[in-house]
């Protein structure tokens, strides 16, 4: 810098000092950046929901978001899903949603319930309330195990417990047809366990529900499971005392 004047010299001292400041000032930011998407969970991607078949009228996977759009398969009632994203379509919303382990396609939202969609434990109360049969039982049984802090839980847990009392009673009547006592003795196994081996047991097993049987009346009765989860989960509930009625009726009749 020997041929420089002092002015220039001064000018080039200040950009030289200018240019390392911006350098370090930008390598501090970018550092920054790093450490806070480590630290900082939201800017995570969130988890894909987890969506459940209710409605197997409407469960038909598509190729793409269209009712009238290549079918894929039709989806049983329970049948799990994760949801990635949504669009309309024909007047209906779809869900683009992933079955394991490796099929994917598209499928109309009312079709499925999940937690994250405020109003989903409304709705299948809703259409619980408007079933008939089976499906009714089936359709209670998949929103208690879907919605476990839902509002209308005790409602539901009140519900399903009526629903399988009745149910009781028809394979009461079922299997009172079909055995034949002297048949039945002549085998030499307990009279007792072959109401309890009952094949029309077998599709509430699926669901979790369990039957006792009195050995002196011959007959079945429900458990009593969701009576009792309202008594001392929901006790509060306007449903607890009717849940103690139905659980006194039931060591009554067991007695």
């Amino acid at each position: 810098m020997t041929g420089l004047s002092a002015n220039k010299r001064f000018r080039l001292v200040c950009f030289t000092v200018f240019v390392l400041c911006f350098l370090t000032f930008s390598t501090e930011i970018e550092a920054q950046k790093r450490r806070s998407s480590k630290s900082n969970p939201a800017r995570k991607r969130p988890a894909p929901a987890v969506a459940v078949v209710i409605d197997e009228r409407l469960a038909v996977l598509r190729f793409e978001p269209s009712l009238s759009a290549v079918t894929l398969q039709r989806m049983r009632s329970g049948r799990t899903m994760t949801i990635s994203e949504s669009r309309e379509a024909d007047g209906v919303t779809f869900y683009r949603v992933q079955l394991p382990p490796e099929k994917s396609g598209w499928v109309q939202s009312e079709a499925v319930v999940t937690i994250v969609r405020r109003g989903d434990d409304e709705r299948l109360a809703r259409l619980i309330r408007a079933s008939k049969g089976f499906e009714q039982i089936e359709r209670a049984a998949l929103f208690l195990e879907t919605f476990q802090t839902s509002a209308y839980r005790p409602a539901v847990l009140l519900l399903i417990g009526d629903l399988l009392e009745e149910s009781a009673a028809k394979l009461t009547r079922e299997a009172s047809r079909k055995f034949n006592e002297s048949e039945m003795q002549a085998s030499g196994a307990p009279i007792h366990s072959f109401y309890q081996n009952y094949v029309g047991l077998d599709r509430y097993r699926k669901l979790g529900v369990n039957f006792v049987f009195s050995k002196q009346q011959k007959q079945f009765h429900y458990d009593g499971a969701s009576w009792r989860e309202v008594v001392q989960k929901h006790s509060k509930s306007a449903e607890s005392g009717e849940a103690g009625k139905r659980l006194a009726t039931l060591a009554e009749k067991m007695r």
